[in-house]
């Protein structure tokens, strides 16, 4: 009588380990697909709920509980962005992907030092900087599904189309067309030093108010765009050219006396953090060209500093 239940223990104990174990892995290819840390939260959550509420013996049926998770949690996604495309039409202002943290300041502002949060399971790899996500928010949902299934995570078009139900070719032509996209939007790399430093002239030249610094930092044709999501004050519209961006920032200074200006990585690059009376308000990522900062995107939406402001980021 005890080797059946000491089988089925085992069985448990294997099933819940390897399903567990897929939780980074989902974690990490829904933040990408999705662009909002909050969003990639809720589609996991529902993907191992539709997990638990399935019979055991049909648990116990699927031959690959990873491949059966990695395919819900894709087309949950995908019906996900289907939506959020009506829901960011209504959206106040421009939408712009959730910026993270790095991982090693993730783990040391944790609030109460209670384990990792998912912020911490996203890997900052390039495939997941403000340029990299922007462009992909500009996909159709199928492509970006198709590219990051298979140029990032490396999937076979055989199962991509498993998961997304096309067929391998079409999916094979929804990768290409994504990568014609992502080519023609994206900047020669820039190395992360060399960032780094271009980022910390930019905070300095704006603590001093030194308006002919910034412009020189700035490419002329430089855009900044910020997300407040209709919850803070901050333009609607994009601001462009060097002097425009420049003038602005200076205004903001004036109007916020005590502004504390932070480098920071930012989805895995150099990036700056503004705080006001010790609190975040405003995570800024950058793109450079030509040795210059092409774009600005500043992150004020409250809802989108999550990871920011709740784990006692400094």
């Amino acid at each position: 009588m005890g080797t059946p239940t000491e089988s089925e223990h085992g069985w448990f104990e294997r099933g819940l380990s390897e399903v567990v174990g897929e939780r980074r892995q989902l974690i990490n290819l829904a933040y990408r697909l999705l662009g909002s840390l909050a969003e990639a939260e809720d589609a996991v959550q529902e993907t191992y709920a539709r997990w638990y509420a399935m019979p055991r013996d049909r648990q116990e049926a699927i031959e690959s509980p990873g491949a059966w998770l990695t395919t819900v949690a894709t087309r949950i996604c995908l019906d996900l962005l289907g939506s959020a495309r009506v829901r960011r039409e209504r959206y106040v202002g421009t939408w712009i992907p959730e910026p993270l943290p790095d991982r090693t300041e993730w783990i040391s502002g944790s609030a109460g030092g209670g384990g990792a949060d998912p912020a911490d399971w996203v890997t900052l790899d390039e495939s997941v900087n403000m340029a990299f996500l922007v462009v992909l928010e500009a996909m159709t949902p199928a492509e970006r599904v198709a590219f990051v299934l298979h140029d990032v995570f490396r999937y076979p078009f055989a199962e991509v189309a498993e998961i997304v139900g096309r067929t391998p070719a079409a999916c094979r032509q929804l990768a290409s067309s994504a990568r014609r996209r992502l080519r023609a939007a994206q900047a020669p790399a820039v190395p992360t030093a060399g960032q780094a430093g271009v980022v910390r002239d930019f905070k300095e030249a704006w603590e001093a108010k030194d308006i002919e610094a910034l412009i020189g930092l700035l490419d002329p044709g430089a855009t900044m765009i910020a997300d407040g999501g209709g919850l803070v004050g901050t333009v609607l519209r994009p601001v462009e050219g060097s002097e425009r961006i420049a003038e602005y920032l200076i205004h903001i200074a004036g109007k916020a006396p005590g502004l504390t200006l932070l480098e920071r990585t930012v989805n895995g690059r150099p990036g700056l953090v503004a705080q006001h009376a010790g609190v975040t308000v405003t995570v800024a990522a950058f793109s450079l060209g030509g040795g210059r900062i092409t774009r600005i995107w500043a992150v004020r939406n409250p809802e989108k500093l999550r990871p920011w402001t709740e784990n006692g980021q400094p």
